[in-house]
């Protein structure tokens, strides 16, 4: 095992120091009031938790700071095969990993390796490896085209890939279509099971006996080096490369691992919590959060491959989790599959949703399905590491993203005002963000980082929303998605909650589309439940019931059976228009 490592990095863990970035951004210090006034009439709004201090190291040198003290505990267990793998082994593995890729690859430091993996225990086997090893990591969706594939692989420019086997021939056409040499790294179910002759097997990568694991020489780590490379959900273009330093990380990660944020405890010999990863590692949401920051706490962690009602529920049943995090689909699939039973719910005491708008009527569908649950509101995005917003474990506003959480600051702007100054209480306009977790920028697009993170470290959301007189922040619509009609905004989360609370409406979406007169209309798509005899006159005269005249679905209304969605349950509108032309 490698205590004598740890020991040597962490001698003096309890030395902390701020990064000179966060500094240069965060020039004034956070106050006891949370929301303050400049002479230039700038409102912004300060986290009303104290600051915290944060070590100044990499993200593999933060998850192993304690994992001795759970060394014996198991890390990760498959939800579906039952495969486990205890802290111990894992570390030991991904020290291994680290050791060959520095050794047995032409990879220089800061190089970037690919990962395309669904959640699996080999996903962070990979990623803290590759992350040792001083290299970035990005992060593919397991379920792309080899020409999504091959343009992520272009624009990172990766040296090495890792993915599973079944998808050799995807991957081998997506290296092709980029003319790149990338060797692949195979993981497979069995050591018997094939590769192609030009792979290579993860297991030989990882293998511990007969290896020196104190080998790998220790090099000062820059905490604002690239460690992962996410690509941005691409909702309203083609995906960018976010660049997300250890530094980033770590303190998102130590945020939330806080006495006020904190919904999983560390691990005693006495107590483990248990978290089930439905959503996806690839994604920010989902490494951070449920990944790396509860590795960091030696939490055991229940990986599923990809979410399907009938395994993710077997799942939750043999391994009951203790806090949950979810993506707003994931709520409505709770509220409307009828196998939902108590025993899948019982032992949830948190369920955390973000990524997406949630209407309140649909948390409170869930919370009498799950009354002992106590349920947070979340809100971030991959360019944040990407949590910026949590409410408080005892709020009943599900309405409110909450608060911004430690050493962050917000501010609403208005949406034509160059200089992005801070809006009052209740007034809607963009969401501006900063502090420690913010994205260093767009891989190789400086035009991109420049419109979307201000001169003075802002970063902009591009979501519409306010603040109440106490800092809650809500969050209405994307700034790219509200509808125009007649010059007044419509914001499609507000319809599609409406249409949400029909008794005879499973899900629905709502987009603008062109008119002449008005220059759009509201048009919505609704996934009707099972029997339901609803119509699209009933459909449009139960919102016209309940809106202002130009907020009717005047465009019309479409039944479908599914909405589309990305991983993290943001609507994809862009498909939807072209569905409608």
């Amino acid at each position: 095992m490698l205590k004598k490592f740890n020991k040597f990095v962490f001698k003096d863990f309890s030395f902390y120091c701020q990064s000179k970035k966060f500094n240069r951004l965060l020039s004034r210090a956070i106050t006891t009031s949370n929301v303050s006034q400049s002479a230039q009439h700038d409102y912004v709004v300060k986290s009303p938790l104290p600051p915290l201090n944060y070590p100044k190291v990499s993200i593999d040198q933060y998850i192993w700071a304690d994992y001795e003290k759970w060394i014996n505990k198991v890390a990760i267990v498959d939800g579906i095969t039952d495969r486990s793998i205890t802290y111990g082994e894992l570390r030991d593995k991904c020290r291994a990993l680290a050791i060959r890729l520095r050794t047995s690859f032409n990879l220089q430091r800061n190089d970037t390796i690919a990962l395309c993996l669904p959640n699996s225990i080999e996903f962070p086997i990979v990623a803290l490896g590759g992350s040792e090893a001083e290299l970035t990591v990005t992060t593919i969706n397991p379920i792309y085209t080899s020409e999504e594939i091959s343009r992520q692989l272009i624009s990172s420019n990766a040296k090495l890939l890792f993915g599973d086997v079944s998808m050799s021939s995807i991957f081998k056409h997506a290296i092709s279509k980029a003319k790149r040499n990338i060797k692949i790294v195979y993981v497979t179910n069995s050591p018997s099971e094939s590769i192609p002759a030009d792979g290579i097997r993860l297991s030989e990568l990882i293998e511990t006996r007969g290896l020196d694991l104190m080998s790998l020489p220790e090099t000062e780590r820059d905490i604002d080096a690239v460690s992962f490379l996410p690509y941005s959900s691409g909702t309203t273009g083609l995906n960018k490369g976010v660049m997300l330093s250890h530094w980033n990380i770590v303190t998102n990660s130590l945020a939330l691992r806080s006495a006020e944020l904190q919904l999983a405890a560390d691990t005693t010999p006495d107590n483990q919590d248990v978290i089930p990863c439905v959503l996806p590692f690839f994604h920010a949401y989902g490494l951070v959060v449920t990944l790396l920051a509860k590795l960091a706490q030696g939490c055991k962690l229940v990986t599923v491959p990809r979410f399907h009602p009938e395994t993710f529920l077997s799942a939750m049943e043999k391994y009951p989790g203790t806090a949950l995090h979810l993506a707003p689909p994931m709520i409505i699939f709770f509220n409307n599959y009828e196998k939902i039973r108590p025993k899948h719910t019982r032992s949830i005491r948190y369920v955390v949703s973000g990524a997406a708008p949630l209407g309140s009527s649909d948390i409170e569908k869930f919370l009498k399905i799950s009354p002992q649950t106590q349920y947070i509101q979340a809100y971030g995005l991959t360019e944040a590491s990407p949590v910026t917003h949590m409410s408080a474990k005892s709020s009943t506003n599900y309405a409110s993203i909450g608060d911004p959480i430690h050493d962050t600051e917000c501010k609403v702007v208005d949406i034509n005002d160059p200089e992005f100054r801070g809006l009052g209480p209740n007034q809607t306009g963009e969401v501006l963000i900063r502090g420690p977790q913010i994205m260093l920028g767009y891989h190789n697009n400086e035009t991109a980082t420049k419109d979307t993170v201000t001169s003075d470290g802002w970063l902009r959301t591009g979501d519409i929303g306010y603040h109440d007189e106490q800092g809650n922040f809500y969050i209405t619509d994307r700034l790219k998605e509200l509808i125009k009609v007649k010059g007044f905004q419509v914001a499609p989360a507000e319809l599609e909650e409406i249409l949400r609370m029909h008794p005879d409406i499973a899900d629905a979406a709502v987009i603008g589309v062109p008119n002449p007169a008005t220059g759009e209309l509201p048009r919505a798509f609704v996934v009707a439940k099972k029997g339901s005899k609803i119509s699209e006159k009933s459909v449009q005269e139960y919102v016209a019931q309940r809106v202002s005249d130009y907020k009717k679905l005047a465009g019309g209304v479409e039944f479908v059976d599914t909405i589309p969605k990305n991983t993290t349950g943001k609507i994809l509108r862009r498909e939807l228009k072209s569905r409608y032309v």
